[in-house]
């Protein structure tokens, strides 16, 4: 089957749009016409270098579409059906898998194509790489049967794309990761399309005050339409000043929970200097390979935490349908979540909006 990607080929160089072929479904894949995909940093971090991987690529990970086909031993969706994808896939045998954390599943190499068979995506005969086993860059996707999960015909799809990875990522940092207790006070470095998750995550946690911290303004008022109490603007020449200061003064000593939304070692090291004795810090953005994380030892005497999280501590099957029930019922935003809908071919003025800081997030609509 003929369909148009959005190729990666070298660092440097902007996404150029090319016809690939897909395979046909093997018994546990299934074939997904893409109708929405949303622009995460990670793809921006891989196009410009900073996060590493193979190439000629098609990048994409936060997609939704309707079943095309479907392989003969799937069962768990049909023709017909909208579904959404994650990077989440898992072998569903292995230790970490076993004890319920199928999102730090340590053989997800079982749900790849063998080697020698016929590559999923190729092009002129050779084989493309699918970024995050997704390549949601893509008129059509072919994945493993768990990286989809059927949801209802009632959702948006370009809505539900989000819940793909960064409402996954970021509303489930906070009620998976953290476990944010009602009542307690959060600050969100990053006020993007993950950090806007966070915010709502901890507000429908029950935190009674969250702090949101970022460089654009714009950002820190619809922040506030997320569930942000209070906004610090960063930055040389903030007004607002030290932003650890600003926070420590806003929160009358320190905050419970901090989340570094963007992977920058001084933004996680602000995470861990802005919290209260006993707080926790949570790196929920990829800082990139190589970088190192220094901190001062005497605030670990105080009892303080820093820990990692990775797509939200997710069980996508369960967590996603969680997470569109609150949609229905208006205590999950997505709809002012999405600053910009372009098709596929303007992938990379969507990637410069991100840089540029002027989305919470973008989303590839297909025809």
């Amino acid at each position: 089957m003929k369909a148009r990607g959005a190729i990666f080929r070298e660092v440097g160089t902007p996404l150029t749009i090319e016809e690939v072929d897909i395979a046909d479904p093997l018994p546990n894949e299934v074939l997904v016409r893409t109708l929405a995909c949303g622009v995460c940093h990670s793809d921006l971090h891989f196009v410009n270098g900073s996060i590493g991987g193979p190439a000629p690529t098609i990048p994409g990970h936060e997609p939704a579409g309707i079943v095309e086909a479907v392989g003969s031993e799937v069962r768990t969706v049909e023709v017909g059906d909208h579904v959404i994808a994650c990077t989440s896939m898992f072998c569903g045998q292995c230790i970490q898998c076993m004890k319920g954390r199928p999102y730090l599943c340590v053989d997800r190499g079982a749900t790849r194509r063998k080697r020698g068979e016929v590559p999923r995506i190729s092009q002129n005969g050779r084989g493309l790489f699918q970024f995050a086993d997704l390549s949601g860059f893509c008129e059509m996707m072919l994945v493993h049967e768990r990286a989809v999960v059927k949801i209802g015909n009632d959702i948006p799809i370009d809505r539900a794309a989000l819940v793909g990875c960064a409402v996954t990522t970021g509303v489930g940092a906070a009620l998976n990761t953290a476990k944010v207790e009602p009542g307690s006070t959060v600050a969100v470095f990053g006020a993007g399309g993950v950090g806007s998750s966070i915010i709502q995550g901890a507000r429908i946690a029950g935190a009674r005050q969250i702090i949101a911290i970022d460089v654009v303004p714009h950002k820190l008022e619809t922040a506030k339409t997320f569930g942000a109490t209070d906004v610090v603007l960063s930055g040389p020449d903030s007004p607002d000043g030290d932003p650890i200061k600003a926070i420590k003064k806003l929160s009358k000593g320190g905050v419970d929970y901090a989340f570094d939304a963007v992977g920058m070692t001084l933004l996680s090291q602000q995470c861990f200097y802005s919290l209260a004795p006993k707080g926790t810090a949570v790196i929920v953005g990829a800082i990139p390979p190589g970088q190192k994380l220094e901190l001062e030892p005497g605030h670990f005497f105080v009892e303080k935490t820093i820990t990692g999280c990775f797509m939200g501590s997710n069980r996508f099957h369960i967590d996603a349908l969680n997470y569109l029930e609150l949609y229905r019922q208006g205590r999950l935003d997505l709809d002012t979540m999405i600053s910009e809908r372009m098709p596929l071919g303007d992938i990379n003025k969507a990637f410069e909006l991100m840089e540029n800081g002027e989305v919470t997030r973008s989303v590839l609509t297909f025809d």
